[in-house]
């Protein structure tokens, strides 16, 4: 009987314990705006996720019809309607199909590659602020130098404008530039022209002609620095901004495509080097690598003079490119500024 009466009584407690778990469920269930755990995250994710899309859209679109077909060199033709660019005419620019440019402007859930977002911002001709805003509604890190300058602090960047006039440069492995001095921003080329986006080296020597002309071994030079691309990406296989400065190249350029495929490795060392500067001439340099982070590659580039006409030669290099500052700053230069720069040319010319 005591065991009949003790297992009545278990049997009683379970059904209890189920009516109430069930009515604490049909509760929640039935009082408005009560959500089982995790629900409510779901949902706003999903609705963020949906409003970035749209904003996405909405951005590219603006940004599409503002481009004229003559500023990215094409005609125009007698029937246009559509403002700016039409959308196949961005597909084709950016190297990416037509359907797929236009599931992105209608909002579809598609998946978007930081190539991609980046072929995009050269495409509609994107400033930083624009190119910052479209990979942040891509929820995407844009992997230019432009976005990041890591390693750069305040006292490197003193230690640059210190080192003037020889011409020196912070670089990371991948040959982005990161930061300069004013007599490297005139050593190869007028950097300061050039979008942030595209200060690399291993572009410049590839696709710029200045840039190309100014390097006296151009040839050896391009297969040296594939070379050592190859050897510093053995760490970075899957980042994606390594293989989209690869693929890029690869795009652009025969001498790269030939190059990379030697399968060449070799490791970084310094040595002389020679320029053939526009404003000053020859100059004679050696190349000095000071590593500031070696788990990020972040380095400072030296060249020094490897003779007095060099030194000579970089210090109206330097007096050029203080004129030169000078007359962007002011938005056109005065009559001492203009005398300047020709007492530089001529003493090229001397």
């Amino acid at each position: 009987m005591a065991q009949e009466a003790r297992a009545r009584e278990a049997q009683r407690i379970r059904e209890t314990r189920e009516t109430r778990g069930n009515g604490e469920v049909q509760a929640k269930r039935e009082v408005p705006g009560v959500r089982e755990a995790g629900e409510g995250r779901e949902s706003r994710g999903a609705g963020g996720s949906e409003i970035r899309r749209h904003e996405l859209a909405a951005f590219l679109r603006s940004r599409r019809e503002r481009i004229t077909p003559e500023q990215v060199g094409l005609p125009r033709g007698a029937r246009r309607r559509t403002p700016g660019l039409r959308r196949e005419e961005v597909a084709h620019l950016s190297a990416v199909g037509v359907t797929w440019y236009t599931w992105l402007e209608q909002s579809r859930d598609i998946q978007v590659s930081v190539q991609v977002l980046d072929a995009l911002a050269r495409t509609l001709l994107l400033d930083p602020s624009e190119r910052a805003h479209l990979f942040q509604l891509a929820a995407a890190t844009d992997p230019t130098p432009a976005s990041s300058c890591t390693g750069v602090t305040d006292a490197v960047r003193e230690v640059l404008d210190q080192l003037d006039p020889l011409p020196a440069c912070v670089q990371n492995s991948r040959y982005d530039i990161l930061a300069y001095n004013r007599t490297y921003a005139r050593l190869l080329c007028d950097l300061d022209a050039i979008p942030p986006e595209d200060r690399n080296c291993m572009i410049l020597v590839h696709t710029h002609p200045q840039w190309r002309e100014s390097v006296v071994h151009l040839d050896e030079t391009m297969r040296l620095m594939a070379a050592k691309l190859r050897a510093s990406m053995a760490g970075h296989l899957t980042e994606p901004a390594w293989k989209m400065l690869v693929k890029r190249l690869q795009a652009e350029s025969p001498e790269f495509r030939e190059n990379w495929e030697r399968y060449e490795v070799v490791a970084t060392r310094s040595k002389t080097k020679q320029f053939r500067n526009p404003h000053v001439g020859l100059l004679d340099l050696t190349h000095t690598d000071l590593w500031l982070s070696p788990e990020l590659g972040a380095r400072l580039v030296t060249y020094a003079p490897a003779d007095e006409v060099t030194r000579e030669r970089l210090e109206r290099l330097y007096a050029f490119a203080q004129v030169s500052s000078a007359e962007a700053e002011e938005s056109g230069g005065t009559a001492e500024t203009a005398e300047a720069t020709e007492a530089v040319e001529r003493g090229v010319r001397r």
